[in-house]
């Protein structure tokens, strides 16, 4: 288990990852005061971003009935961070904004089963095929388009489509960033690495890069580029906060099971040992309730998960008339073959 342990770690120091993350959550050398302590305080390791989910994990006390100490950070980092600790983990709840670090964590053992009652509330395509993590919330992949530069029926219909020679200087895109970086790893899974790669090679061609997905997505409103890659949710932000009549940009999502048209998920595991169990299951068990998914729905504006809540949001379509490719998403663990490649076309 060593070796591959030691890869993954060593991949993410050279990609800038791995450092910020042991400086932020402070790795020592004694077991944690949360599992010498039983449930009396449940630690998160949170990669969802704080001003997402601050509201949510603050309602954690009075539900779970122990005290909540969240530590925030890069999901790919806190995972790192999780595996180097090993059983000294702090950690008793991982809380990732991908399926991919869960994955990893998975891989190398150190989720705990969670309890079927809470599993069979979210659909298999939506958990870990081992059972030892659930997603709470779920975003898809889109292509955002100018109106004004694209009519409706020359959109893509495939990602495949965004690199032909058309569109060449036209599409913006956030090799950075964690959702984009999912994406490619789950191409590489469906398609293969000489077909992603080509694929890489070709968006760079015909690409321009930007800091994050808002941004990717603001490029194209100003018509800086026609299409943009990036999640749902951030174009629905817009909506909420302009008005849909103050949004110059619309969204197509992919048919077919393109690789394109992703569904990734954020979710939650228990970390094997770490004393913390009941709290934790708890926490879990509260992030798939009714209160805590409709925040996600109505508030971050992503698909809820659990069974019997759907979105409110106007003109989202729903999460099962979504063509989705068939992946499980457990095999997006593989991040340091995707850095390797992002790296070696020069896209990071």
């Amino acid at each position: 288990m060593r070796r591959p342990l030691a890869g993954r770690i060593t991949t993410l120091v050279a990609a800038g990852l791995l450092v910020p993350a042991l400086a932020a959550c402070g790795a020592d050398d004694g077991k944690s005061a949360s599992a010498e302590g039983g449930d009396s305080t449940l630690v998160i390791y949170s990669g969802r971003n704080e001003k997402l989910v601050k509201p949510i994990l603050d309602e954690l006390e009075k539900a779970i009935g122990a005290e909540v100490e969240v530590r925030y950070g890069d999901s790919a980092e806190l995972a790192a961070q999780i595996l180097e600790e090993g059983d000294r983990t702090k950690a008793g709840l991982f809380f990732s904004q991908d399926a991919g670090a869960l994955g990893a964590l998975s891989k190398e053992g150190r989720l705990a089963k969670l309890p079927q009652s809470s599993l069979d509330k979210v659909d298999p395509a939506h958990r870990g095929s081992a059972g030892d993590w659930v997603g709470v919330s779920g975003r898809v992949r889109v292509i955002a388009y100018n109106p004004g530069q694209v009519a409706e029926d020359k959109v893509p219909d495939s990602i495949h489509d965004v690199v032909k020679p058309e569109w060449k200087g036209k599409v913006g895109f956030a090799p950075t960033n964690a959702s984009f970086q999912a994406f490619v790893t789950g191409m590489r899974v469906l398609e293969g690495e000489d077909t992603t790669r080509e694929w890489l090679k070709g968006l760079k061609a015909n690409g321009k890069t930007y800091a994050n997905n808002l941004a990717t997505l603001d490029a194209v409103e100003s018509g800086d580029v026609s299409l943009g890659l990036i999640n749902h949710y951030y174009w629905y932000e817009q909506v909420a906060e302009k008005g849909a009549d103050k949004v110059g940009t619309k969204l197509r999502f992919l048919p077919g099971g393109d690789p394109g048209a992703l569904i990734n998920v954020a979710g939650v595991g228990i970390l094997e040992d770490a004393g913390q169990t009941e709290s934790a299951r708890k926490a879990v068990d509260h992030l798939l309730s009714e209160k805590a998914q409709t925040y996600f729905a109505d508030t971050t504006k992503e698909y809820p998960l659990a069974a019997g809540v759907t979105s409110s949001v106007e003109d989202l379509p729903p999460l099962d008339s979504l063509e989705a490719p068939d992946i499980d998403l457990g095999k997006l663990e593989s991040l340091q073959e995707t850095l390797a490649m992002l790296q070696d076309v020069g896209l990071v």
